[in-house]
């Protein structure tokens, strides 16, 4: 993106922003890239920055581990690694290792459902592969300890167990004097030490004579020299030998694996970049955290929508005070290009136009921003700025001559992918004259279709944008009863400077007051009068709106509770159905099986009594109970008042009644011993002998 001024980051707190996410970062690779942060004006590159912010964001919310917890900075090794006959410490080999361990740790954790999952982070190992012959060339020279090991040559394997023997014969002579001296009481307190890497006695300065071997010096205190003795100086000078015979294999083979591994040089710089990378998307990803950094949409058009958008600096300031920090709202589009924003001073007007670029830039940056996920951010080239007093004395310029420089550059370079953003737009002149101007600098600015914000104290300004297509009025809240700035933007209407009102709550003189009320347009200042009235009253509508949409949330809320009563009882109902449908089905299983076993006692006595006739009555009891038999002669009385029999052989078309339930229909059928009776709609079968021939009886009779 191309920036106007210079200063334009700073002017906007853009580096502020770079030395945060700088601090977050753990590499130099990091940190040198969160200080050179890029401006992306291609779409692709800001999708991808922004999802691998979000996708690291996301494994920091849910807490899944991602190993990346490995600072290195090899940036010393890696070019030493490349140089034709360098050497590597065993030390400086070990970083290498922990560096080749890192980057199989994040492959083995890309397994295949995270690289669908976590497609933008595994973009960064997409250009390099894993080798594990970096770790086994290692792992076949050095222990754990970075210190060679003792196959790793046969010579050396040879030399440390001359020197291991050597040493062994050293000790037990050493330990034959050091005893031998102690019974003659010339030893000193220490009796032993080692000077330039040979061993040596520490006798009284006194004896030093006395014992044989070679003085190698003595205390400060000059009250203890040290001596080789005579019978080890030629195994001192074994173990010497051997020893630098063991340091000239150590180094053949440290530069021998060297070599090996400046073939894998410039993998092991891929290998590098990337834990520093992913170290760099970790920083963007807390930064986001801290701010309430969103994933917000992109688009590759110039196009402003942000919903609950937060200065970061701001937000995070307001945290640690313990104070709210009110969002801000605005879009501009192809319709609404420029949004001219008055109102009074220190009411947010600036604040709210260094929010707007700050996101633009963080966003071009692939920084998550705070705002509601909802909002989109379109793609801007160019981005101008003129905030503040810009006097320059270098080229001898006002602030009013600086001002119309920079409004130059503005008009020339413009073009339809611009956001640009203008703070006191016209001031530093005459007003009438600087308004005039001021306004000729808001068309032109409209002529080349660029985006951007305008904040201005202009009356004809906001009389403009009242009436341009592309031109929109926006005003910051004020409470004129308290006199207190509400930082909230109004969109669609002006603002007021609110300059009487502020007079007379601060206490100023009524007749001075009222001077410079006289002094002013009448029109004008009862056009500034007029924004006030229509501003409160605004607010009061909102307060009412706000007042309502609490009602009916609660409203909302208690029909949901009456709801969920309404179920709760619904099913206690049914439950309570349930449970007495299930007593009485009960209640019958119990009452079948009681009737179950009663007739088969039954049908055992009607095979063992003679008298069949007295099982018939124990049946007839059973079946037919006390209340059946009135509801049988309840229908009798009803039948014979309507019918009354007259017997005789049965007929098709006959009216019949059943002698058992006293039931009459119509003889359909007749099929030898039985007939096929209609009653009611049923027909059924009954035997010739259970029924009786009746007539209906006239209705006098009746």
């Amino acid at each position: 993106m191309k920036l106007f001024p210079e200063s334009a980051p700073v002017q906007l707190e853009f580096n502020k922003v770079k030395d945060l996410l700088a601090n977050y970062c753990q590499t130099d690779h990091a940190r040198n890239k969160a200080r050179e942060l890029r401006i992306h004006t291609r779409k692709e590159f800001i999708e991808v920055d922004l999802k691998q912010s979000h996708e690291y964001r996301q494994l920091i919310v849910n807490s899944i581990y991602f190993p990346n917890d490995n600072v290195l900075n090899l940036s010393k090794e890696l070019k030493l690694i490349s140089i034709p006959g360098a050497v590597l410490t065993g030390e400086q080999l070990m970083l290498i290792r922990k560096l080749a361990e890192s980057i199989e740790k994040i492959f083995r954790w890309f397994d295949t459902e995270r690289r669908i999952a976590y497609d933008a982070l595994t973009r960064v190992i997409e250009g390099t592969y894993y080798e594990k012959a970096i770790l086994e060339l290692i792992d076949e020279v050095l222990d754990e300890y970075g210190q060679v090991k003792d196959n790793a040559s046969g010579e050396l394997k040879e030399i440390r167990m001359n020197l291991y023997r050597k040493r062994n014969e050293l000790r037990k002579v050493f330990e034959r004097i050091i005893s031998k001296l102690n019974k003659q009481g010339y030893l000193a307190d220490i009796e032993e030490s080692f000077m330039s890497g040979r061993r040596v006695v520490a006798v009284f300065a006194e004896q030093k004579r006395t014992v044989k071997g070679i003085l190698h010096g003595e205390s400060d205190s000059r009250k203890t020299a040290f001596v080789e003795p005579e019978e080890t100086i030629e195994l001192n000078n074994q173990v010497h030998e051997l020893e630098n015979e063991e340091r000239k294999e150590v180094y053949r083979i440290l530069r021998e694996l060297t070599a090996k591994l400046s073939v894998y040089a410039s993998l092991l710089t891929n290998y590098h970049d990337v834990i520093g990378e992913y170290d760099f998307i970790r920083a963007k990803a807390k930064l986001a955290g801290d701010i309430k950094g969103e994933y917000p949409s992109v688009t590759d058009k110039a196009t402003v929508h942000l919903l609950e958008a937060y200065h970061p600096l701001l937000y995070l300031y307001n945290q640690r005070v313990n104070k709210p920090t009110i969002p801000v709202s605005i879009t501009l589009d192809d319709a609404k290009r420029i949004l001219v924003i008055s109102g009074p001073n220190a009411g947010g007007k600036t604040v709210t136009l260094k929010t707007i670029g700050l996101l633009q830039m963080m966003v071009q940056s692939g920084l998550l921003v705070p705002v509601h996920p909802s909002s989109q951010f379109g793609i801007f080239k160019q981005l101008m700025i003129h905030i503040g007093d810009t006097q320059s004395i270098e080229f001898e310029l006002s602030t009013y001559s600086s001002h119309l420089l920079h409004m130059k550059y503005f008009m020339e370079n413009a073009n339809g992918r611009t956001l640009f953003f203008i703070d006191e737009l016209g001031s530093g002149s005459d007003p009438n004259l600087g308004g005039a101007f001021a306004e000729v600098i808001l068309q032109e600015l409209v002529k080349k279709h660029a985006m951007g914000v305008v904040t201005t104290h202009y009356l004809n300004l906001k009389v403009m944008a009242g009436k341009t297509p592309g031109v929109i009025n926006g005003a910051m809240a004020f409470d004129e009863k308290h006199l207190q700035p509400q930082y909230k933007l109004l969109i669609g209407k002006p603002g007021s400077s609110y300059t009487f009102s502020i007079a007379e709550r601060i206490g100023l003189d009524k007749n001075l007051i009222n001077r410079a009320r006289q002094l002013v347009d009448e029109d004008h200042f009862r056009l500034d009068k007029l924004l006030n009235r229509t501003e409160q009253d605004l607010q009061a509508i909102e307060k009412k709106e706000m007042n309502l949409n609490q009602a009916i949330k609660e409203n909302e809320r208690l029909k949901k509770e009456m709801v969920q009563v309404m179920d709760k009882e619904r099913h206690r109902q049914q439950v309570d159905l349930l449970k007495e449908q299930n007593r009485v089905s009960e209640e019958k299983i119990a009452y079948l099986k009681d009737m179950d076993r009663r007739l088969k006692q039954l049908l055992i006595d009607w095979r063992k009594e003679e008298n069949k006739n007295k099982v018939i009555k124990q049946m007839e009891a059973l079946l037919f109970k006390k209340d059946e038999k009135k509801v049988v002669s309840k229908m009798q009385k009803k039948i014979d008042a309507k019918f009354s029999e007259i017997g005789g052989d049965i007929k098709v078309g006959n009216k019949v009644m059943m002698k058992r339930n006293h039931q009459v229909g119509e003889v359909m059928e007749l099929r030898g011993k039985r007939a096929v009776v209609k009653i009611g709609l049923l027909p059924m079968q009954v035997e010739m002998k259970d029924l009786v021939v009746v007539k209906e009886k006239k209705e006098e009779e009746k």
